[in-house]
């Protein structure tokens, strides 16, 4: 996911990096087909979420739209919508005219839709890899960036979604920020969650890949438990993923749903993404990259990795482009397949 779709950047790799992704892809094709076999056995437990566009807080909703994010949402395992509320200036700053609309729109769900939180999704893009943007290592910009998180929980949002990219594998500052921005939400009585990248599909791949791309396409492992046990929800971006095939896009899906399984802790919900999207270029390929993909590959990592926990969900990116099929989907596949209790 890029934190909005009109800013996401498609970049054209150089032979180099296509030949690193085709050697590491290439060595996995049976590992993915293999991953993807198999009787899908978990379902929903009530804790899934879905990505808000920006409209739903700078005036283009009204009330008749809200009553129409009830209905999509009646019994559905959604409970928490992650609203994009920035993104941030440069200097960690939010202007109050982001999002003008916003305490009404949290107050019409509290209202309306009242077992649903609703969260600030907030970010932009960081340095090194966008030298003018968001310094992290910044003590002011951090700091910032928690009062711009206070800002929005004074508006009576539950919970604020940071959605910072590319963060970079093993960077201390991010977990500084995180440390600092879990103290404030944990006083405000509020939830901290974080839209984190994919996990090295083979330890230490993020590595070689940055030193060739110049971008960060994964963390380790271990840097993604650092994260996760930082916060109260971590939401991975499960899309983008430049696989070409459906049964590839699973198999990998499938190996990371186990991946970040195995070092969130069981008190964090983890939810993994659905692209409801439809976009085409090097890093994602609709005719693989599907809602129903996903919730099969989703369903069968869960089920051989952590079958019982409890906190687990899927997250849909986006609302705006997600159509009645990828809807239908995950009803289908995720809500309605689960188990009468």
């Amino acid at each position: 996911m890029r934190w909005a779709l009109w800013w996401r950047r498609t970049w054209v790799a150089g032979l180099a990096v296509l030949g690193l992704v085709v050697a590491v892809v290439g060595g996995m094709l049976v590992g993915l087909r293999l991953e993807y076999s198999g009787t899908p056995s978990a379902h929903t437990r009530g804790r899934d979420a879905l990505w808000l566009g920006h409209e739903w807080i700078d005036g283009r909703k009204d009330e008749g739209d809200v009553a129409a994010l009830k209905a999509q949402l009646a019994d559905s395992g959604i409970k928490d919508l992650y609203v994009f509320s920035g993104p941030l200036d440069s200097d960690g700053s939010l202007p109050d005219d982001r999002h003008p609309n916003a305490a009404w729109f949290v107050d019409a769900v509290h209202r309306e839709i009242p077992n649903v939180r609703v969260q600030a999704w907030l970010g932009n893009f960081v340095a090194p890899e966008y030298p003018d943007e968001l310094h992290l290592d910044a003590a002011d910009v951090r700091g910032n960036i928690l009062a711009s998180t206070g800002q929005l929980l004074d508006l009576g949002f539950d919970g604020v979604h940071y959605d910072f990219e590319p963060i970079w594998s093993d960077t201390a500052d991010f977990l500084t920020l995180l440390d600092q921005a879990h103290a404030l939400t944990m006083g405000r009585h509020a939830l901290l969650s974080i839209a984190a990248p994919q996990i090295d599909p083979l330890p230490g791949l993020h590595a070689p890949y940055l030193a060739v791309a110049g971008h960060e396409k994964w963390w380790s492992q271990a840097y993604f438990a650092a994260a996760a046990h930082r916060v109260d929800q971590i939401a991975v971006m499960s899309y983008d993923t430049g696989m070409p095939y459906r049964f590839m896009y699973g198999g990998y899906v499938a190996e990371q749903t186990s991946l970040a399984l195995e070092v969130t802790p069981p008190s964090v919900d983890l939810l993994m993404g659905l692209p409801a999207y439809q976009i085409e270029n090097i890093a994602h390929h609709s005719s693989a990259e599907t809602v129903d993909t996903a919730i099969r590959a989703i369903r069968l990592g869960l089920g051989r990795t952590d079958p019982t926990r409890p906190a687990f969900g899927v997250a849909i990116f986006v609302d705006y482009t997600a159509t009645p099929e990828d809807w239908a989907s995950y009803r289908s596949n995720w809500v309605t397949a689960a188990p009468a209790s």
